[in-house]
């Protein structure tokens, strides 16, 4: 059985910048990084707008690079996931999926979101060469070249009008006739002059090289036809999947499993448990953004139990 003053489950910049903070504090933290280490942020490439990177920065190299910083000063990183957890009384019991025990005065939830994929082969062979789910952290990369962007709500509106400040062409592909999105983000997409909607299309295979993505093969769903677009970058605008079901039993979140924290803090409707990054996160989603919600959870965490040392 280990124990500790913080349990942080989850890597990725949230989670090990909470390691870093809690860390320093003197909390001796155990983190977890479940099944992948790095979060999200490692399936992409170079990240050309995180702070203090005027070149950019391989995104792997970044998560190395705060791992290490945590462990310098004296964090547990465990290569593994926690399997069960009871958040029912303090101090918290969690099982890691080696069956040992875990017992927490804190707990910081930086599980993260993932992004949904539409389950073809060829996505995951070009992810990180073509393939993305994430234009703010990619688009740079595609300036003045032709792109395609998946996803009829929201979400698919604000990357596409995004992509089309960068890009030299935006095909929207939306796989029903009508768009899910607000009127306002509707009214954006039909007033920028190069982006075309692809109503009714599904994407049947994503097409490319050696060295990436060259097209998109699309199938119309009302003629049945089968017809290739050139793009250079695919991006999937569908939707994301908070990872929280593991705390859903305890934790209050909202109608999509994001977990729920009080106003601008990490706390949870749990004492004494708290979330950072994209768990949390439905709006943002950048790695600078998770590790300052991951400082706040640190900070959050170690202010809790000066408060409640016995």
């Amino acid at each position: 059985m280990k124990t500790t003053k913080c349990l942080i489950i989850g890597s990725g910049p949230a989670g090990y910048t909470s390691a870093i903070y809690t860390s320093r504090s003197g909390l001796e933290p155990i983190l977890y990084e479940g099944i992948q280490p790095g979060g999200q942020l490692t399936t992409t490439t170079v990240i050309e707008n995180y702070p203090g990177f005027p070149e950019g920065v391989d995104a792997n190299v970044l998560m190395e690079s705060m791992k290490s910083q945590a462990k310098r000063f004296g964090a547990e990183i465990i290569s593994g996931s926690i399997k069960t957890i009871d958040l029912g009384s303090r101090p918290f019991h969690a099982l890691d999926d080696h069956g040992e025990e875990i017992v927490a005065e804190t707990v910081i939830i930086a599980t993260g979101a993932s992004a949904k994929y539409l389950g073809l082969p060829s996505e995951e062979k070009f992810k990180g060469l073509g393939v993305s789910a994430c234009a703010t952290c990619d688009g740079f990369f595609y300036r003045k070249k032709d792109v395609a962007v998946v996803g009829g709500g929201d979400t698919a509106c604000e990357e596409a009008t995004y992509l089309a400040n960068l890009c030299h062409k935006v095909y929207m592909i939306v796989r029903r006739d009508v768009f899910r999105a607000s009127k306002a983000m509707q009214e954006k997409v039909a007033s920028t002059p190069n982006i075309e909607v692809l109503w009714n299309c599904n994407p049947q295979e994503i097409l490319g090289d050696e060295s990436g993505v060259t097209g998109v093969r699309l199938l119309h769903n009302t003629d049945g036809k089968v017809f290739d677009i050139k793009v250079d970058g695919f991006f999937l605008a569908i939707g994301h999947h908070p990872n929280s079901e593991l705390f859903s039993k305890w934790i209050e979140t909202d109608g999509n499993g994001y977990i729920k924290t009080d106003g601008k803090s990490s706390k949870t409707t749990v004492e004494g448990v708290f979330a950072a990054g994209d768990v949390q996160d439905p709006s943002y989603r950048q790695a600078v953004t998770a590790a300052g919600s991951g400082c706040r959870a640190a900070l959050d965490a170690e202010r809790f139990l000066s408060e409640h040392r016995a």
